[in-house]
């Protein structure tokens, strides 16, 4: 049986060792902030050797097809963009799930 919260995306924000951010989605932020902090085959390809990270912010979304649709809004922000949501920990999304 699957528990209901892992039909449940959220989306993530991480902040690079270079200052950069990095914008993924999961059903399980601390696990694959873990992965990702860990620096092998799991890690993004982008992400590698620029450790250590912070996770700076997540948000509940939903389903996953909501999750990647915001996912791509906020790639394409730029960089003060993105540092706003941080910021002000800005609601993304109502969060949805099932």
């Amino acid at each position: 049986m699957i528990n209901e919260n892992e039909r449940c995306w959220h989306i993530y924000i991480i902040r690079k060792n270079t200052g950069s951010l990095y914008t993924g989605i999961t059903t399980h932020v601390q696990r694959r902030f873990n992965e990702h902090n860990a620096q092998g085959q799991k890690c993004a390809k982008s992400l590698r050797g620029k450790g250590p990270f912070t996770l700076e912010l997540q948000q509940l979304v939903g389903e996953k097809n909501d999750a990647l649709q915001l996912e791509y809004k906020i790639k394409q922000l730029d960089k003060s963009e993105k540092e706003f949501l941080i910021q002000h920990k800005y609601l993304l999304f109502m969060p949805w799930c099932l």
